[in-house]
């Protein structure tokens, strides 16, 4: 039986992915590694991931498939999965080998108690070149430790705290539940998996380790600004999949509703603020536009996104305002370090 299933997507990541496999090796045959080669064509992706094949045929499985994207690889990885939950970790990241093993350990704890937890959540370490000191993203403010927990047992999450798919563990069986189908050729659909399964999810569990190492530092990441703001289409698919493909209104929890209304109005702000960044005319125009297809189709979630203080933040009228809403965004940029 295996416990574990982690889906690593690799595209043309002979450099870096060997790191990333090799963390997660020590946790032994609990676990599969599921090395999905997105149609690298550039490097030795796939012989590399054929030889992690061969040389451990009960803990490793080399999948080949043409190029979709990071979403169609993930949707593949999920299909493949046989583990009792499912853990996504990207190929230029890594995770700790002690923290793995205690993931296992309670993993395998609760399902003996029969607990039936749905989700895990960890903690993230925001591993950026050249910084003097790492940002590790914990949630023991908003959620208790170390309990299993239902949705409106959590405490508020902060303004901007939210949980990134580096935090989350999901019970395989509720990604299959939820439908998850990840666009292909999209970045950023990351979002989408840490956002449309929650519904589906009712018990929780927060186990306050640094699991997860998310590596910043190539120029060519998804994250880079200058890569982001050519990518402002595929960003503003992501979050129109995100406001029309869950349907709020059916969420019983208010503690789990109140959650997704701040991870939607944190999309929202960074499209909007990517929009004016771009200085493009287009672009300014689609941020007005997106913010009036969403007041003509849900008018109660337009008002709860523009009238929250990110929404309100975003969308501070005139040039003066414009200004402001940049230089708010570089100013928290500098402080927490992202991108």
């Amino acid at each position: 039986m295996k416990f574990l299933s982690f889906i690593i997507p690799c595209y043309n990541s002979s450099k870096y992915m060997k790191k990333c496999i090799d963390s997660i090796l020590p946790l032994g045959e609990d676990v599969e590694i599921l090395i999905i080669d997105d149609g690298s064509t550039k490097d030795d992706t796939l012989k590399i991931a054929k030889k992690y094949e061969k040389n451990y045929p009960t803990i490793c499985r080399a999948i080949h498939k043409p190029n979709g994207g990071h979403g169609d690889a993930l949707n593949v990885g999920i299909k493949a999965a046989t583990g009792i939950f499912t853990k996504v970790v990207d190929s230029d990241d890594w995770i700790g080998k002690a923290e793995g093993k205690k993931l296992v350990e309670s993993i395998k704890i609760h399902e003996q108690k029969g607990s039936k937890i749905d989700l895990f959540i960890t903690n993230y370490i925001y591993d950026k070149v050249g910084a003097l000191r790492k940002k590790k993203m914990s949630y023991h403010i908003a959620i208790p430790r170390n309990k299993v927990l239902e949705w409106d047992d959590v405490r508020f999450f902060p303004l901007g705290t939210y949980m990134l798919m580096h935090a989350l563990c999901y019970r395989t069986s509720v990604l299959k539940e939820a439908n998850l189908k990840l666009p292909k050729k999209t970045f950023y659909v990351d979002n989408i998996y840490a956002y449309k399964p929650l519904p589906y999810v009712k018990k929780i569990f927060y186990l306050d380790v640094d699991l997860y190492h998310y590596f910043i530092g190539r120029n060519d990441q998804s994250v880079n600004e200058d890569v982001m703001l050519g990518r402002l289409e595929q960003q503003y698919r992501v979050t129109k999949i995100m406001l029309y493909e869950v349907d709020l209104k059916r969420i019983r929890s208010r503690k789990l509703y109140h959650y997704m209304i701040n991870y939607m109005s944190i999309m929202m702000t960074i499209t909007t603020v990517f929009s004016l960044l771009s200085k493009d005319v287009y672009w300014v125009e689609e941020k007005d536009k997106l913010w009036q297809e969403l007041k003509k189709k849900d008018k109660k979630l337009y008002h709860e996104l523009m009238y929250s203080f990110l929404g309100i933040f975003s969308n501070l009228p005139g040039k003066a305002g414009n200004k402001l809403t940049v230089g708010g965004y570089k100013l928290v940029q500098h402080i927490y370090g992202f991108n």
